[in-house]
């Protein structure tokens, strides 16, 4: 076997092939040494803005998702945000515990599928309080995959964070998440291929002493089509853009021809079961609303107008005599009302008129 030459040897023939050639040695300690490390397993496909815009879209997302929490448990939730981060989909896969909650999720309209996983140090005390338990801060963790009861209540904790996750996403896409798929060994499940880079977005569950952590991990080639949009420019373009006249125009056209079901309500009675058996043609049903009384007209199951009968060119007609107001617009005129009279009088007064006596049709 050959000898291996020294770096000095190397040198020399380099200097004897050409005297031009001046072979420097860098080192580490040279000030005008600049080394960038770069791990080709982990490549940086995602920039730094885009990463900013990850961290700003799911902080709303937790604060969403921890009042959801907080409102299904009755205690205090916090989500926090602890990190965003790339790295390739075999690292993220056996950081995770196992058996873990690991969900699979469909993204339509992205293709993929994203991953959302709850660690089992707060997915069992959140199953605990939901039945009836949860005040053991010093409980004993069981180190099993969730049986098929747990599952199903786990699904209400993932139900949770798909609805807030639309909320989030809102500002990029119309996203549709649903569980396709629920693992307890993650390692079982591979959606892309074991180098590919993922986003894995990170969170802090807390609930009194418990705390947990909840991944969500996001694959690069899921979200490429709409990486432009996490960028801070498209980011801030994105949110304050305006509605496009020509847009709504067309959408007006299109909707204003189209047929709506309309129904008019002419009396309520109750009936017996076997006066409805014995019922025959030329039987009369007794009603209590008067002949004068105003019928009720129904777009598409909400009432919307007061109408009175009789017909017109030799055919049953209706007459519109006033529209039906909801209550949430009564009551918005009401405090328009008091705001008005506060202001001139300077003191609080009573509402004027109730929602039943807005209500009165014209004659």
């Amino acid at each position: 076997m050959a000898d291996v030459l020294s770096q000095s040897e190397v040198e020399s023939l380099l200097s004897a092939l050409d005297p031009g050639i001046q072979v420097r040695e860098k080192r580490a300690d040279d000030p005008n040494t600049q080394i960038s490390i770069y791990d080709f397993k982990r490549p940086e496909r995602v920039s730094k803005e885009q990463m900013r815009g990850f961290q700003a879209l799911h902080e709303g997302f937790g604060r969403e998702f921890g009042a959801a929490l907080s409102g299904m448990l009755r205690t205090i939730i916090e989500v926090k945000l602890i990190s965003v981060d790339q790295l390739t989909y075999s690292e993220f896969v056996y950081s995770l515990e196992n058996p873990s909650c690991f969900n699979l999720l469909t993204a339509d309209p992205l293709e993929g599928h994203i991953i959302l996983d709850l660690n089992p140090s707060i997915v069992f005390p959140i199953i605990d309080r939901l039945l009836g338990g949860g005040r053991e801060s010093t409980q004993k963790l069981p180190n099993r995959p969730l049986t098929e009861i747990e599952v199903r209540l786990a699904k209400r904790i993932t139900s949770l964070a798909i609805d807030a996750l639309k909320n989030a996403w809102a500002r990029i896409c119309e996203l549709n998440p649903k569980v396709s798929q629920v693992e307890s060994n993650p390692q079982l499940v591979q959606i892309v291929p074991p180098n590919e880079v993922i986003v894995l977005i990170s969170f802090e569950i807390t609930m009194g002493e418990m705390r947990g952590i909840m991944n969500l991990c996001i694959p690069f080639n899921t979200i490429e089509p709409l990486a432009g949009k996490f960028s801070s420019n498209a980011w801030s373009t994105y949110t304050q853009k305006q509605t496009d006249v020509r847009q709504s125009l067309n959408l007006e056209a299109g909707v204003s021809g189209a047929k709506v079901e309309l129904v008019v309500r002419l009396a309520e009675t109750n009936l017996t079961s076997q006066d409805l058996l014995n019922m025959a043609v030329g039987d009369v049903i007794p009603t209590e609303t008067e002949q004068t009384s105003p019928l009720q007209v129904f777009i598409e199951g909400v009432p919307k107008y007061f109408a009175f009968p009789g017909s017109y060119k030799g055919h049953t007609a209706i007459r519109i005599g006033g529209s039906i107001r909801a209550p949430e617009d009564v009551v918005e005129d009401q405090l328009a009302q008091l705001k008005a009279m506060g202001d001139s009088t300077g003191e609080e007064s009573q509402p004027v008129d109730s929602p039943a006596a807005a209500a009165t049709p014209a004659e």
